[in-house]
């Protein structure tokens, strides 16, 4: 009977894990995910706009237009940087790693860039430059791979 349970309890965990994948959400790269599905460039634009719009008027964006104003920024430093070294983490939205050496597996990644949305927004657009907001202390950049200034701004 106990085998019979662990088995069942191990199935539902796998189907959970699938559902959380199935739904097109950002599955973070810490545990071997990245973006689930890919947002398209006019998504993205809109996304993007819908924020800036929003800052405009000083009232919060949409979560949903945040978050794949995010996720497609995320999206498009991958396709500039490919690789494994250092994590790019934009909680609660995403993660990816990014820029190609040594490939991270397990625990916390020896290279990590963590900020909030709408710096990572400012910083991937070019409306903010890296020293500014990591002097301002909006970046938390840990690892000697960290500084990922040289890829920003994207081009979305």
């Amino acid at each position: 009977m106990g085998r019979f349970v662990i088995a069942v309890i191990a199935v539902i965990a796998v189907i959970a894990v699938i559902a959380v994948v199935a739904d097109g959400s950002v599955y973070p790269a810490a545990y071997g995910g990245g973006v689930a599905r890919k947002i398209s460039t006019d998504d993205g634009r809109t996304a993007l706009s819908a924020v800036a719009a929003a800052a405009a008027a000083s009232v919060p964006p949409a979560r949903t237009d945040n978050a794949t104003a995010v996720r497609y920024l995320l999206q498009l430093l991958a396709e500039k940087a490919p690789g494994n070294s250092v994590e790019v983490r934009v909680p609660p939205f995403g993660a990816v790693q990014v820029i190609e050496g040594p490939r991270h597996t397990r625990g916390t990644p020896p290279n990590v860039v963590e900020t909030d949305p709408a710096t990572w927004i400012a910083l991937a657009t070019g409306a903010e430059q890296w020293t500014d907001a990591a002097t301002a202390g909006r970046i938390s950049a840990s690892g000697t791979r960290a500084d990922i200034s040289d890829l920003l701004p994207l081009r979305p």
